[in-house]
């Protein structure tokens, strides 16, 4: 079986503005740099549908669907949801295909078509919660995914990864009160979004960080909180929030991880999803905002995913 890319033009036609870092020049690098690594022609490429609404239904409300759906600008033109968080005329589209995108591939994994797949996609989706869109994400794509492989493929139990230097704070709300789930994350703190951070339980150990914490203390996070915690779980699927804006050369950020830690880690999963899974891994981009850094990491976590090391 093979390692997957889903991703889809219009994903590259929501943008936000020429000052905006979350823009479609993102999606450009990462399809670049899997070219630059000799891994583009190895990995097997698939578009992305568009999502059903019943799909989104199963996390977010009626209003927070209808504050996407319903504000959608003329060409040429934006409407602002939050500060840093605006809609353009192809934003609906490209949010149905981000959520399509990470259900198709949980059906393909779980289906036994492909080993595991990575979504190249945007907008993004672990800030987005159940009742409204926040900091870039329009949908929450990997909650979406994993109520998807709950609800309606019939999984037992999921866990959802998150190395975004950000707190998924969407996700954790999204699936924070679902004993199926487990989810695991480190957070630059204190750092957008200011949530509070939620104390360790079994299914959540989200373990915040300081600025210009570097890979080794993710590393020993990873074997100290995260793999016990995911022995523990024995998870049937895991689903990873893949941001790679605690690169140390990401500004946006203030880390220190470099691209062999994103490979690291995702060896790591990987090991657990062989022993629990049956392999299956479902990864979806999160953040990443200097060009260079997030196409190197993320082709080191896709080479990883695919075993081409």
């Amino acid at each position: 079986m093979s390692t997957a890319i889903y991703s889809h033009s219009d994903c590259r036609r929501h943008e936000m503005g020429d000052w905006h870092p979350e823009s479609p020049a993102r999606l450009q690098a990462i399809s670049d740099q899997l070219i630059l690594a000799h891994i583009n022609d190895l990995l097997e490429h698939r578009e992305a549908p568009l999502a059903q609404l019943a799909d989104i239904e199963r996390v977010h409300s009626q209003a927070a669907i209808g504050l996407v759906r319903e504000h959608i600008p003329a060409p040429g033109e934006y409407y602002p949801l939050d500060g840093d968080t605006l809609l353009n005329a192809h934003s609906w589209r490209a949010a149905l295909r981000a959520a399509g995108a990470a259900v198709a591939a949980t059906d393909a994994v779980i289906d036994g078509q492909l080993a595991n797949a990575f979504c190249a996609i945007r907008p993004p989706g672990h800030h987005a919660r159940p009742s409204e869109p926040m900091g870039f994400c329009l949908f929450n794509n990997v909650a979406i995914a994993a109520r998807h492989a709950l609800d309606a493929r019939g999984l037992e139990r999921v866990a959802v990864v998150d190395f975004d230097v950000h707190h998924g704070n969407g996700t954790a709300e999204a699936l924070g009160g679902d004993p199926r789930v487990l989810m695991v994350s480190f957070f630059q703190h204190p750092f957008y979004p200011f949530s509070a951070v939620e104390p360790y339980t079994d299914n959540c150990v989200n373990v915040p960080v300081p600025a210009r914490s570097k890979g080794d203390v993710v590393r020993h996070l990873v074997l100290d909180h995260w793999l016990p915690a995911l022995h523990r779980h024995r998870p049937q699927m895991i689903f990873i929030s893949a941001g790679f804006d605690a690169h140390r050369e990401d500004d946006v950020g203030g880390m220190g991880l470099v691209e062999a830690d994103y490979a690291w880690i995702t060896q790591q999963m990987m090991g657990v999803a062989r022993l629990y899974a049956k392999d299956r891994i479902v990864s979806c981009l999160e953040g990443g905002y200097n060009l260079s850094a997030l196409g190197r990491s993320v082709a080191a976590h896709v080479k990883a995913l695919a075993e081409l090391d």
